[in-house]
């Protein structure tokens, strides 16, 4: 995938879900992953043509891993000129050595988004843009049906009362291998993430069986998609259909 369709992808989701107005300061949360990676050149070329004016800030929320070396992304963000900032934290330990917890995903990521979004208000942020594609969008889906038994995915657009911050997931529209063709394609400094539980969560079983249905049934991704943003999720906002 070329820059020019991510920004085409990530215009489309703006603009269909009235994501950014004018003076917003958006924080980035930067894992190190591609979709993160992505995200940042995404919204740091949609800037520079978006009507609506707006400000980056990238930030990483630490989990306390030594051997988590973030100067190929420091470097990025200079070359972009984004701010970024690095939260340092205790997580890991608290999860693994502390806690010793068997199912460590929910409560570190509760703990990470806890973290990051008390910088983004800190650093005068009034949204959050995290790196959720059409895949993620899918697979919650998948989880919610099979272990909640409920239509559920979570929403392009998220107001969060407690924090006065907006969520908000530009990436949306675009698919997951489009993004590993893209991390190739700009060469992203990926940073391998450190923590033991990765690939082994019941995300990447739904990644797993999406992936079958898919093979199975051709088009079934985006069919399930369609389902997801027309079926009166509660939360999602209304679509205001892309017209350029």
């Amino acid at each position: 995938m070329k820059l020019q369709q991510l920004l085409s992808y990530t215009r489309k989701a703006v603009d269909e879900y009235q994501m950014i107005q004018p003076g917003d300061k958006i924080a980035v949360g930067i894992s190190g992953g591609k979709d993160s990676l992505t995200l940042l050149y995404a919204l740091h070329g949609l800037r520079r043509f978006y009507p609506n004016h707006f400000d980056l800030q990238a930030i990483t929320v630490s989990l306390g891993y030594e051997n988590f070396d973030l100067s190929a992304i420091r470097a990025l963000c200079r070359q972009l000129d984004v701010p970024y900032t690095v939260v340092d934290s205790e997580i890991a330990r608290i999860i693994f050595d502390e806690r010793k917890e068997e199912n460590p995903c929910s409560l570190c990521a509760k703990m990470r988004k806890g973290a990051f979004n008390q910088e983004a208000k800190r650093l005068g942020c009034n949204k959050v843009a995290y790196a959720h594609h059409k895949d993620d969008i899918v697979e919650t889906m998948l989880l919610s049906l099979i272990f909640e038994g409920r239509f559920h995915s979570f929403s392009p657009r998220t107001y969060l009362d407690r924090m006065d911050l907006t969520v908000i997931r530009p990436m949306m529209y675009v698919n997951e291998a489009d993004v590993i063709g893209f991390q190739h394609k700009y060469q992203l400094p990926v940073v391998k993430n450190p923590c033991p539980a990765d690939g082994h969560t019941k995300r990447e079983e739904a990644k797993d069986l999406l992936r079958q249905l898919n093979l199975q049934y051709p088009g079934v991704k985006n069919r399930m998609f369609t389902a997801i943003q027309e079926g009166k999720i509660a939360g999602w906002p209304q679509r205001i259909p892309h017209v350029r």
